[in-house]
């Protein structure tokens, strides 16, 4: 038997549902232009998992996929339109909106993409330019 947690979540209208097992890889806010047009928010709250952790497990027919660009394939459900998942193959992980996860602590530790914030956020959080630099960005960090 494991001791792995496993979390649930679901579309808005709960016809696509997910588990996800174990812990996320990264919580976070992102700032960017893209990912504040898809969620129709100034701020998109975020948490990236390893794509095993992440399973669909009812509702894959009613998937819908977009792809502005290659690094990341937008998911949602057809019925609802609610917002599913965000798939970054270059980056091996896998976006899971915090609000679509039930009963889940979001404990994001930083800012990502701060130099394309519409809505300043003061919390005490690492604010980065773009990226971590693990991830591929810059690293560099904007003050409050």
């Amino acid at each position: 038997m494991s001791n792995e947690n496993t979390y649930l979540g679901k579309c808005f209208c709960g016809t696509v549902e997910l588990a996800l097992s174990g812990e996320p890889k990264m919580m976070a806010y992102c700032h960017c232009d893209s990912c504040r047009h898809w969620a129709a928010s100034p701020i998109n709250a975020f948490t990236l998992w390893a794509p095993d952790a992440v399973q669909i497990t009812s509702g894959k027919e009613s998937i819908g996929t977009y792809s502005k660009t290659p690094q990341s394939l937008r998911k949602w459900c057809i019925q609802c339109g609610g917002h599913i998942l965000t798939e970054h193959p270059e980056m091996g992980l896998t976006d899971v909106p915090a609000a679509v996860i039930e009963d889940f602590s979001f404990k994001p530790t930083a800012h990502v993409n701060y130099q394309e914030a519409v809505l300043p956020v003061k919390d005490g959080l690492t604010k980065f330019k773009d990226i971590p630099k693990a991830a591929g960005g810059s690293g560099e960090e904007i003050t409050e």
